[in-house]
């Protein structure tokens, strides 16, 4: 116990638990509509746009929040216009405005001189690194997230699963979609800087994905992605220690690792045709699975 408690001594380690703790339960969370709205890469285009804000923010001297979180704003409303229009894809519109974003902003730092440890920062994070305003802007956003879940629930689960059928009951689903665009947006904003980059989809994807193989509610899969995410941060940060590896990677690879267990248990017994509501009063006018194997435990 005093080997595993070691590491909590420093300030620093305790910083980075908590903000670890708080990344992977706001990943989870919002990562659950990422999922379940086959907008896996949506997560991993918007890191690519957010880090062009950043790129300029650096370069004109603006607060990295404020300078990024506009950009990343900006492009998650761009990126759902351009797919509404039904003209091209949403991914082709995600590989567009992204990618573009992100060659901006490499751009800006080759071209003003930026230092390469501002640059390595955002592509892989610095978890160690991180102040004490990390931690309360991280979790103010959670917060914020957790309340417009709650207050836009029912909205949020009916345009998630049959967003046509929403629209014409009289849910604004661009609204909607603009919501979950800006919690998508905001939650990349405030973990870029601890996770990077690179492995923010995959804290976005790996939480909710393992839940969904344990449980086909739509509620338990929402939270427990956000409890399996904060037990990803926190079991990952006290392994980079002692095994002395990256942080970030480390927290990435302790949800792998609990994804291929997962799987290895449910993966070939319980194939869930489709995530439900917990009650038909959630969600009336989405047809309900008739026929669903149980998960045992």
């Amino acid at each position: 116990m005093e080997t595993f408690l070691e590491p909590f001594q420093y300030e620093f380690f305790r910083n980075g638990v908590i903000v670890a703790v708080l990344t992977g339960a706001l990943c989870g969370l919002i990562g659950t509509f990422v999922v379940l709205r086959g907008m896996s890469y949506i997560g991993h285009g918007l890191s690519h746009a957010i880090f062009g804000g950043a790129a300029a923010s650096a370069v004109i001297g603006l607060n990295f929040f404020v300078g990024a979180g506009i950009w990343g704003l900006a492009s998650a409303l761009a990126i759902g216009r351009v797919s509404r229009r039904g003209i091209i894809g949403s991914d082709a519109a995600i590989g567009v405005i992204t990618t573009a974003s992100f060659a901006f902003g490499l751009a800006l730092f080759g071209l003003f001189g930026q230092a390469q440890k501002s640059t390595d920062a955002l592509l892989f994070g610095s978890i160690l690194g991180v102040e004490p305003i990390d931690l309360w802007v991280t979790a103010a956003v959670g917060v914020v997230a957790v309340l417009l879940i709650v207050g836009r629930y029912r909205a949020l689960l009916f345009t998630t699963f049959d967003p046509e059928v929403a629209a014409v009951s009289g849910v604004r689903t661009g609204r909607i979609d603009a919501l979950l665009m800006l919690m998508l947006a905001l939650s990349i904003l405030v973990t870029m800087q601890v996770l990077g980059v690179i492995l923010i989809a995959a804290m976005l994807v790996i939480p909710p994905t393992i839940t969904r193989l344990l449980t086909n509610s739509f509620s338990r899969m929402l939270w427990g992605s956000a409890v399996i995410g904060a037990s990803c941060g926190l079991v990952g940060m006290t392994a980079s220690y002692h095994l002395d590896i990256a942080s970030g990677a480390s927290v990435v690879l302790t949800g792998a690792a609990l994804f291929v267990v997962v799987y290895a248990i449910t993966g070939r017994t319980h194939r869930p045709e489709r995530t439900v509501a917990e009650s038909p009063a959630e969600a009336p006018t989405i047809t309900p699975v008739t026929s669903v194997t149980p998960v045992e435990g």
